[in-house]
Formats: structure tokens, sequence, C-alpha cells
């Protein structure tokens, strides 16, 4: 019994094992291009401009604004909230985040006296100069190649899921400490990124995409004042979005998948409000 070969659909005299993301039909090298994450064939790249850029529209400079404002966003906060540290207490403020960390950051008993808002707000304070330069500088390595291959609507889902998924962890295994700092939300576009690259089938290998992700969770686990819950549940809540975006093929294109990823990230909000008013820690 034998086995038909797959054959490239633009040249039938080649034999291949490679298939488009896209639209999985098989192609020889000679027929791919690539993108941010994995690589299309040439009708894909051109039928989807906005969905996913061409190493030459790389070239032409796309323009992530998205994770651009993100980090804009970040910085913002910081230079306001060190200011008014300094106003208020003297330049030694500036070390601890300043008033608004007090006034934003995750805690469980907070949330639980309706303050929800801390939910979303504790992802964009940061401790101090070097906590903030650590992720925007994670935030722009890993936000600008999703953004690219996602588009700025399904990254913004994407960067919302990991976002609340991180909160959900931190009141879950830590629900009494004031946590703060955007690692939850980019350990999920890491999570993403994996996926991304599994579904493209890019070698984890060659990419090292993988290789971070374990270092990173090394020094989760090894580096006392990191937020265990935040980065473990950032995570889940990439892998899970991104899976929805990456690999979830449906009749009708990207707005199921886009809905069922809003819908994640509804959900893991209304979970970080639920546990932070029944702690699982006294």
């Amino acid at each position: 019994m034998s086995s038909k070969v797959a054959t490239c659909y633009r040249h039938p005299d080649r034999e291949t094992g490679l298939r488009c993301q896209r639209c999985e039909r098989p192609v020889c090298p000679d027929c791919l291009m690539p993108a941010p994450v994995g690589v299309q064939c040439r009708e894909c790249v051109r039928a989807s401009p906005s969905r996913v850029i061409s190493g030459r529209a790389l070239l032409l400079g796309y323009r992530p604004y998205l994770t651009y404002t993100l980090i804009a966003a970040n910085v913002a906060v910081w230079v306001a909230g060190a200011a008014l540290g300094v106003l208020s207490s003297g330049s030694n403020a500036v070390l601890g985040g300043g008033p608004l960390v007090a006034l934003g950051g995750l805690s469980g008993p907070r949330v639980a006296s309706g303050e929800w808002w801390r939910i979303l707000t504790s992802a964009f304070l940061h401790t101090g100069l070097i906590h903030l330069a650590l992720n925007m500088a994670a935030l722009y390595v890993f936000g600008t190649p999703l953004e690219r291959a996602l588009g700025r609507v399904r990254f913004a889902v994407l960067y919302l899921a990991s976002l609340a998924a991180g909160s959900f962890g931190v009141l879950l295994l830590s629900p009494h400490s004031l946590t703060v700092g955007a690692s939850g939300a980019i350990f999920g576009l890491l999570g993403a990124l994996l996926v991304g690259h599994r579904a493209a089938g890019v070698s984890f290998r060659s990419s090292g995409i993988l290789s971070l992700l374990v270092i990173n969770l090394v020094f989760t686990f090894a580096v006392p004042g990191i937020s265990i819950g935040g980065h473990l549940g950032g995570l889940a809540g990439g892998l899970a979005a991104g899976s929805l975006l990456f690999r979830w093929r449906v009749p009708g294109g990207r707005t199921v998948p886009t809905l069922a990823s809003m819908a994640l990230a509804a959900g893991f909000f209304l979970a970080a409000m639920w546990i932070g008013a029944n702690p699982l820690r006294a």
C-alpha cells in the first residue's frame, strides 16, 4: 500500500512537506514568504496584507503602533507616579513606585471591596525604573512581531486576555499581596508566540522561543519577590488566546476566533473578580 506524496500546488512537479500557515495547501520553499510568525504562500500574503505582513512589507516599515502606545502608557504612568511621589514624600518615594502603586496595585481585599479596576490598572504600574525598563524591553521584543502577525485589534484582545489571566493568577496564589507590573501580560505574549511558531511549523530549536520561556520560568521561581501567580496566569491566558487566534480555523475567517478570545478575556476578568472576593487563602 503506497501513500501519495504531496506536491506544491504551484509547481506540481515538486514534492514538499511544507504547508502554508493560512490556507494549509502544500507549497515548495520557493513559494513561501516570511511573516513575523511563520510563513505563508504568496497568494495568501497578497490576498490578506492586513493579516500578515510579508518580509518585503516589513522592510517598507510596518509600524506596530499599539505596542508603542502600550509602552508609552506604561512609561507615562511611571513618570506621573514618580513625580507625585517626589512631591509628596521626597526623592526616595521614586524607588517604591510612587503613590499610584497604592491606588492602583492589585490587592484581593481591595478588589473584594469593589475596586475592580485594579485588575487592569496594576498592569500599568511598576515599582521602579529597572522593573519598568525590563518589562518594556520585553513588551517591545514580543509585542512587535505579534502585532504585525495578528493586526492591532486581535493583538489588543490577546494582550487583554493575558493581562486579565495574569491578575487572576495573582489573586489565586497571593491574594493579600500588593502586586504591580506588566510581566503577566508579557508572559502571555511569550505563550502566544510559542503557539504561533507551532502553528507555522517553525522549529522551537531554531527560533529559541522555548528556551527563552524555560529561562524566564526558572527566574520566576528562583528569584524572590516575583509574582509566580501573575507569570503563570498570564502564560496560561496567552497560550489559550494564542490557540484561538493562530490555530482555530472556522468559516468566516478571523471574526469567530477574535470574538472567542474577547469572551476568554472577559471570563478571566470575571474570574479575577470572583476569586478576589472569595480567596482560597485566608
